[in-house]
């Protein structure tokens, strides 16, 4: 019984990994061979590229999009211990998810602080 299990599990590998041969190799087969002059340009919607790649933004964008990740990533973590809230013990998850807010408003002040908030 145990070795018609495992049989499932190579059964489901064999087809994954075919899958992921499949999709590489085939495309090498129909696709034109002749890319042509355009095939270097990036892409960019379908329009003609106007300008340089290398244009400098503010680090504020990219601290703003970690915070929004890290915040999402938190309140994912947050939803299974509010699933099963009332069958921790006494107030012991009260406490636990008061703290993990609290870190969270520190978090969100500390950014604030710092003016991560601000466009400029």
């Amino acid at each position: 019984m145990l070795l018609n299990d495992y049989a499932y599990v190579l059964g489901f590998l064999i087809i994954g990994v075919g899958f992921v041969v499949v999709n590489t190799i085939l495309p090498r087969f129909i696709t034109p061979k002749s890319r042509g002059l355009r095939a270097v340009d990036p892409y960019e919607s379908g329009e003609v590229p106007i300008g340089t790649a290398w244009i400098q933004f503010d680090l504020n964008y990219y601290l703003f999009a970690l915070i929004f990740l890290a915040f999402d990533v938190e309140a994912a973590f947050l939803f299974p211990v509010l699933l099963i809230y009332k069958e921790m013990p006494g107030p012991l998850a009260l406490i636990e998810v008061g703290l993990f807010l609290l870190i969270l408003t520190f978090a969100i002040l500390y950014a604030w602080s710092r003016g991560l908030f601000e466009w400029k």
